[in-house]
């Protein structure tokens, strides 16, 4: 399906630093289908001198222009970039699931005035995890003997940071990606107003470089050169845009009375269909000839409640 060629496609782009690609089976010169192969069956190679790039499909050779490929912008991709990133997050999370795993992090330090020897200290880290190791027996009172103390830990800089180096990683990582922090569900600095512009900073600044990039790649791919000069692909960006319905409404009508679009284009806009009259451009304000849609009501006029 088309939807899932551009997802793959995108993918692949994302985590693979030499992009996605598939190939277009052509038939007597037309598009039949096409086929989204592994990295390992389809293989792009680039001219060291002029960075060309030359494509094979299972080691033979195939034309550039069969080929669909999307890149990023950079020379790897957002997952190689954000490798050490990502390595960092790992670790820090196999730390966390290990510390709450075990449950015996050292909150403190048991000191004895005799010489216990290693048997003695074997038998009380035995005792001592027995009592207190695992997290239904977090919090239980502890029971020393032969004159031992203990004495607390102060929690370090280190653990009293861990949530926030945990969310700086995490961010390190949508940096890469170009993705905002609340699309990642991470609120702590989001309002009203920076929420709804950050909204369209990833239209315009994460999503708006893949989609030209696709939008390139498959007029390169499935258009002849002469079909490039009135044909073109172009991916509806209007629901990553679509405001409140009064403040569409407004700005529908204000472009239909600047007769920059007319009726049925705005109707289009709203998923309405379009009814006849209304392919012509004016302004509905001053022109009262302006066939109005079918279903609407009558105008003073029409009705003889006013002067004709």
């Amino acid at each position: 399906a088309g939807w899932e060629l551009v997802r793959d496609l995108t993918m692949a782009a994302l985590t693979n630093d030499f992009g996605g690609m598939a190939w277009v089976n052509r038939v007597g010169g037309e598009v039949r289908e096409i086929i989204a192969y592994r990295p390992s069956a389809l293989t792009v190679e680039f001219d060291t001198m002029t960075g060309e790039p030359g494509y094979r499909l299972h080691g033979r050779p195939v034309p550039a222009g069969d080929i669909i490929h999307v890149r990023g912008p950079f020379a790897k991709c957002p997952l190689s970039m954000a490798a050490e990133a990502i390595g960092a997050a790992r670790m820090m999370e196999r730390h966390a699931a290990k510390l709450f795993e075990n449950g015996a992090r050292p909150g403190g330090v048991i000191t004895s005035p005799k010489q216990i020897g290693d048997k003695g200290v074997k038998a009380m880290i035995a005792a001592w995890r027995a009592a207190h190791d695992g997290a239904d027996k977090t919090g239980k009172t502890a029971i020393l003997w032969d004159g031992a103390t203990f004495s607390p830990l102060m929690l370090s800089s280190v653990d009293a940071q861990f949530l926030e180096l945990r969310k700086f990683q995490i961010l390190e990582i949508a940096r890469a990606f170009r993705v905002s922090p609340t699309l990642l569900f991470d609120f702590d600095r989001a309002t009203w107003s920076n929420g709804e512009q950050a909204g369209k900073e990833f239209l315009t600044y994460t999503l708006e470089p893949w989609l030209k990039t696709l939008e390139a790649a498959l007029g390169r791919a499935l258009l002849t050169r002469e079909e490039r000069r009135f044909r073109r692909f172009v991916f509806d960006r209007d629901d990553l845009t679509r405001a409140d319905l009064a403040t569409r409404a407004t700005a529908i009508a204000s472009l239909i009375a600047s007769k920059v679009i007319n009726a049925n284009t705005g109707r289009e806009w709203l998923g309405l269909g379009p009814y006849p009259g209304g392919e012509t451009y004016g302004n509905p304000n001053i022109n009262p000839e302006t066939p109005a849609p079918p279903g609407a009501p009558p105008t003073p006029q029409e009705a003889g409640n006013g002067p004709a």
